[in-house]
């Protein structure tokens, strides 16, 4: 929707005198670990407003930020939509749960409006605004959402060196954990896993690949939610790649991620593979059960246990956790042999495809992909001090999407990984499976990249990724104070049975706690 459409809505005159009228009244509630449900009773018993409550988000950005970096902008027009808002409740409009919501979204989203949207690169800093916002971005101005400002990110989502360090970009520098502010806090939806766990804002939006919504969502005690591939559209997405690409709710609760994924589900004209989303729905309230464990067949992929002792201990404690809420558990392996060369083959192929054809379209001086690696040739002691850009490289020396060996490629890796869920669930006749999400963070380290620095790094990631298939994240567990996440995930378009299961175990497990280490919670 366009910025000048979107801001005409609901302006009528007499608005002024109504907003005026509830602010003098209206006070923003404590903001800490706050539900969109609480925030929606306060607005309805006039306790407060969405400006009130948007006020108070930008000012604690202002007062933590700075530490953690996880913030690249705030929305200037966020108080005059969010007043807009208002009035709409006071006229009796209320467009859905997220009416008057501040929301935080990932710099690699496109927005017609004041604001920047550059992947975290420097190259993009100066290109034209973009000409619609992208279609996530639409449907959460539609259901009422203040979009808040942009959130930090791996610069390129993480596509640009294999020796990068997860939370840094050129333009929003290096995001921290609040959690320990030396530890990472796992890329590339740094920011919007950050800035939650932070309370900077009631939900954000981040985006995945490969783990880029799951790991920051579980390093930072968040419910994250990666959907099926087609269930929400990529179209205004600053891409990877479009067999594995999607965006997804980042939230403190399970409840509050499930309002944010139904805003976003929708079909769109520019995204083809949408037309699957009717698959889906605006609202996935009804999974929420305290007792959506009982009768539900997991499988537990045991091939992802043994390598982290302490990972394995508070893994087999969430398992007693499911057993004691009706679960039933069996065993399993996902075998993944050969899935890591054909899906590292796709994303180089898809990377060059979907980035000329984005960049091609946005206009401005860096047009193609062969024009972002001179800019950071030519800018490297700004965007090169710390690591370099040799999957950008690879990428650039690829040929089209019309290749044999990407062909291939494609067809073993959705084909392993498919198989691969399918397979288990098939013979087992289950509902999930589940595994760790992550190790404990690891120290950032600017000089040798996250592969330097992490140890015992755990991961489950990669076969609902590469196969486009559903999952979900959950708070577990702390360990020395570092967040512990484990994940669900299944079929495609299984987000119903996913959230039932992530729901009563959230419910049971009681896990998630705000940071202890920011200044301006002691």
């Amino acid at each position: 929707m366009k910025r000048r459409k979107f801001l005409e809505l609901g302006a009528l005159a007499s608005s002024c005198v109504l907003i005026h009228a509830r602010e003098t009244r209206a006070a923003a509630p404590n903001l800490e670990e706050i539900s969109i449900s609480d925030l929606q009773a306060a607005m309805s018993a006039g306790s407060t407003n969405s400006r009130q409550i948007t006020q108070a988000y930008i000012d604690r950005i202002q007062q933590i930020d700075p530490q953690i970096k996880s913030v690249v902008e705030v929305n200037h027009d966020a108080l005059e939509i969010a007043a807009r808002l208002d009035a709409e409740r006071e006229s009796g409009k209320l467009r859905g749960p997220l009416h008057g919501i501040p929301v935080l979204i990932k710099d690699n989203i496109d927005t017609a409006d004041k604001m920047k949207t550059t992947a975290g690169s420097l190259a993009l800093v100066n290109a034209p605004t973009p000409n619609e916002d992208a279609f996530v971005a639409a449907k959460l101005r539609q259901a009422g959402a203040v979009i808040l400002g942009k959130t930090n990110l791996s610069e390129w989502a993480n596509y640009r060196s294999t020796s990068s360090s997860s939370g840094w970009s050129g333009r929003g520098g290096q995001t921290r954990n609040p959690y320990i502010l030396d530890r990472t806090p796992c890329g590339s939806s740094s920011g919007s896993g950050t800035a939650i766990a932070a309370n900077l804002a009631a939900v954000a939006v981040g985006t995945e690949t490969n783990g880029s919504i799951i790991c920051p969502s579980a390093n930072n005690a968040l419910v994250g939610i990666k959907p099926t591939l087609g269930l929400i559209s990529r179209s205004g997405i600053i891409p990877i790649a479009a067999s594995q690409d999607t965006a997804g709710p980042m939230a403190r609760t399970v409840a509050d991620a499930a309002i944010l994924l139904g805003a976003m589900v929708g079909t769109d004209a520019n995204d083809a593979i949408t037309s699957q989303a009717t698959k889906g729905l605006t609202d996935y309230s009804k999974f929420l059960k305290a007792d959506g464990l009982k009768g539900k067949r997991i499988g537990v992929a045991r091939n992802y246990f043994g390598s982290a002792s302490k990972i394995d201990t508070i893994m087999e404690s969430s398992l007693k956790v499911l057993e004691s809420c009706g679960a039933q558990l069996v065993d399993i392996q996902v075998p993944m042999t050969g899935l890591a060369d054909s899906s590292s083959q796709v994303l180089s192929f898809e990377f060059k495809d979907g980035v000329n054809k984005y960049l091609t379209r946005r206009g401005g001086s860096i047009k193609s992909l062969a024009d972002l690696i001179e800019f950071n040739e030519k800018h490297a002691d700004l965007e090169m001090k710390y690591f370099k850009q040799e999957l950008l490289l690879s990428s650039q020396a690829k040929e089209n999407l019309e290749s044999r060996t990407y062909r291939l490629a494609i067809l073993q890796a959705k084909t392993i990984s498919q198989d691969a869920i399918d397979g288990a669930m098939d013979k087992d006749k289950l509902d999930a499976i589940t595994g760790p999400s992550n190790g404990p963070a690891w120290l950032i380290d600017l000089v040798s990249g996250d592969g330097g620095s992490r140890n015992s790094y755990v991961s489950t990631t990669t076969p609902a990724a590469v196969s486009g298939y559903p999952n979900i994240t959950v708070p577990a567990a702390f360990l020395s104070e570092l967040p512990i996440g484990i994940s669900f995930w299944g079929r495609a378009f299984s987000e119903p049975v996913l959230i039932e299961i992530a729901f009563a175990f959230e419910q049971a497990a009681q896990a998630r706690r705000k940071p202890k280490f920011l200044p301006s919670y002691l």
